[in-house]
C-alpha cells in the first residue's frame, strides 16, 4: 500500500514539473525587448525536403540586442532559411549579404509588450490547468485505492499542497516573464 502512495505522490510531481518546464519553454519563445537565438527555436527550414530545426543548419546568434545573425552551413541554404523564417510568422523581416541571414528586432511599441504580456498569462494559465488536472487524476486514483479513509484524506491533502506548490511556481516564473517584456 505504501509503494502506491508513493507511486502516485511521484507520478503527480512528475507530471506538474514537466508542466512548469513546458511553460519555460513556451515563455523563452515570447519575445522579451532584446534579440535571443531562442527567439527562432521554432523555425522549421526545408532541408533537402525534409522539415529540420534551423539550429541544425545554422549558427544563430545575436550580435547586440537587436540583431540575430544566422550564418548558414551551407551557402545555398539561405533562401531556404529566409523563406522559414517568413512562414514561421514571427514579425520578423530577414535580410541577406550573401554569406548571412541578418535579422533586425525591432524595438516593442506598448501596446505590443500588452499582447505579448497577455500571451504570457494565457500560458500560465493553461500550465495551471494542467497542473490542476494532474491533482485531479491524483485525486481519482487515490479514490480507487483499498485504504481506509483517513490515509486517502492525508493523500489528498499532500497532492493539494503540491499543487499549491506548483501554482505558486507558475505565478512566479508570469511575473518574472511580464517585468521582462514590460521592461523598456
Amino acid at each position: 500500500m505504501e509503494e502506491e502512495f508513493k507511486f502516485i505522490l511521484d507520478s503527480t510531481r512528475e507530471a506538474m514539473t514537466q508542466a512548469l518546464l513546458h511553460l519555460e519553454k513556451k515563455l523563452v519563445s515570447i519575445r522579451a525587448g532584446k534579440a535571443s537565438p531562442a527567439m527562432l527555436s521554432g523555425v522549421m527550414v526545408d532541408y533537402y525536403g525534409n522539415p529540420t530545426p534551423l539550429n541544425q543548419v545554422a549558427n544563430v546568434n545575436t550580435t547586440d540586442g537587436m540583431t540575430i545573425v544566422v550564418q548558414p552551413w551551407e551557402k545555398s541554404m539561405i533562401p531556404e532559411i529566409e523563406k522559414a523564417i517568413m512562414i514561421a510568422n514571427l514579425g520578423f523581416n530577414p535580410m541577406n549579404n550573401g554569406e548571412n541571414v541578418i535579422i533586425n528586432v525591432p524595438p516593442l511599441t506598448e501596446e505590443r509588450r500588452r499582447d505579448l504580456a497577455k500571451q504570457a498569462k494565457s500560458e500560465a494559465e493553461d500550465t495551471k490547468v494542467g497542473v490542476r488536472n494532474d491533482r485531479k487524476n491524483a485525486n481519482n486514483e487515490i479514490k480507487n485505492l483499498d485504504t481506509s479513509e483517513d490515509l486517502k484524506n492525508n493523500l489528498e491533502i499532500d497532492i493539494q499542497l503540491m499543487t499549491d506548490e506548483h501554482i505558486k511556481k507558475i505565478d512566479q516564473i508570469f511575473a518574472k516573464k511580464e517585468a521582462e517584456i514590460m521592461t523598456v
